[in-house]
């Protein structure tokens, strides 16, 4: 069953919402051959079996061309391929020919009956209204496409010396039916514009988050290293200059080299060490503002009765950073619950659960938990992660009572 099901659950909200979009409008191809390429048959095949057929099977080219209409046009909304202006010239004039070779057959009699000509071009105009809007880039020509199908075919059937009234039948028809589909179309064109717009700005935010923090490192690191390598520079040049002239100073200016160098670099060792010694209280304020920025409902839960040590709250603060970006990097989540418990007795426990876990994971899986482990079973900890019940994925740290004592958390 969840491989029936895994090709679904597996695929994101832009994604799941495009695939509905794509069938609910490859359903109208049904719709437009059986609603309307048979009523010909039903009506004047017993009698006229050759205009019938022909006339089903221009139904039937047409509704197939709306169908390439709409998936060149959902393409064309998301950013995958170019405006399909040539296949929305085509399908503009195709239609227009229908209505005007059934109004042909109406008038000169070889549709006997009067209700199929007027059927076939309110349905025809209506899908072929459709496709047409979902080609068309701005709301401005979309709503001319209804009118202009509407006063066509009123005027066309004035020239075929129909009657007035006939005519104010057809432009009514066919207005409402245009003006139906354009609006059914033109949504869903516009929203898989918003939907996967909206997944690319998640997706933005997730790698501007990473590129802050690689800026906030590099720019600590640059202000530690770069004056102490401009002076090993300087003094080494002159260590060189003095030697050559064989002067004692030589040695003395590279002692100071030697000197600035182990001081470099334990500057570098206490800035590695404050980026890697995560502050859980930050750390947990942060993941709920990434998390929220990304458009989910994140939960934030303390339950902390007593004080934690500082690598306690190190470890902890790792384990919300790493399930943090597992979350924005992985499946789809909608919601997500982050629960710290640290009572006055019994050992402090972390958790973070999501929805939207896929059922297998893509790709070959990273070193990030492993890393955690290896973090947590310093103080003993634990580290669990796996599916749980209703699709969700939860993340459990848990570290013994006799590693928690100490500093206060603060939320």
């Amino acid at each position: 069953m969840s491989k029936l099901t895994g090709w679904w659950k597996n695929r994101s909200s832009a994604e799941k919402i495009e695939l509905y979009c794509r069938w609910s409008c490859h359903l109208f191809i049904l719709l437009e051959i059986f609603s309307f390429g048979l009523l010909p048959v039903a009506a004047e095949g017993a009698e006229r079996p050759v205009p019938a057929l022909a006339l089903f099977l221009l139904v039937v080219a047409h509704a197939v061309l709306c169908g390439v209409a709409y998936s060149r046009a959902m393409d064309w909304a998301v950013g995958r391929r170019e405006r399909p202006v040539r296949l929305s010239v085509t399908l503009a004039a195709t239609t227009a020919a229908f209505v005007v070779t059934v109004l042909a057959l109406r008038a000169y009699g070889v549709l006997s009956e009067p209700a199929v000509a007027p059927q076939l071009i309110v349905g025809v105009a209506g899908f072929g209204s459709g496709a047409l809007v979902m080609c068309l880039p701005s709301v401005r020509q979309m709503r001319y496409v209804g009118p202009a199908f509407a006063g066509g075919t009123g005027l066309v059937v004035l020239a075929l010396g129909l009657s007035v009234g006939e005519a104010v039948g057809y432009v009514i028809g066919v207005l409402i039916s245009a003006l139906f589909f354009s609006l059914a179309c033109g949504f869903t064109t516009w929203l898989l514009k918003v939907v996967w717009e909206l997944d690319r700005s998640r997706e933005a935010q997730s790698r501007l988050a990473v590129a802050e923090e690689r800026l906030r490192f590099g720019r600590d690191l640059h202000d530690v290293m770069g004056r102490n390598l401009a002076v090993i520079a300087l003094k080494s040049e002159l260590a060189v200059q003095l030697a050559r002239r064989e002067r004692p100073e030589a040695v003395d200016q590279m002692i100071e080299v030697q000197r600035i160098a182990r001081e470099s670099q334990r500057e570098v060792r206490d800035v590695v060490r404050g980026y890697r010694e995560a502050d859980l209280a930050v750390e947990l304020e942060g993941a709920r503002g990434v998390l929220s920025a990304a458009g989910m409902d994140c939960q934030v839960d303390f339950e902390a009765g007593r004080a934690l040590p500082s690598e306690v709250q190190s470890a902890l603060g790792w384990v919300v950073r790493e399930a943090t970006t597992n979350v924005l990097r992985h499946g789809d989540a909608q919601s997500c619950l982050i629960r710290l418990t640290a009572p006055e007795a019994g050992a402090v426990t972390l958790v973070v659960e999501n929805d939207g876990a896929p059922e297998a994971p893509a790709g070959v899986p990273g070193s990030g938990l492993a890393g955690l482990r290896e973090r947590l079973a310093v103080l003993d900890g634990t580290l669990q992660a796996g599916l749980v019940a209703g699709g969700r994925f939860r993340l459990c740290a848990e570290i013994p009572s006799a590693h928690v004592q100490g500093l206060e958390v603060r939320a």
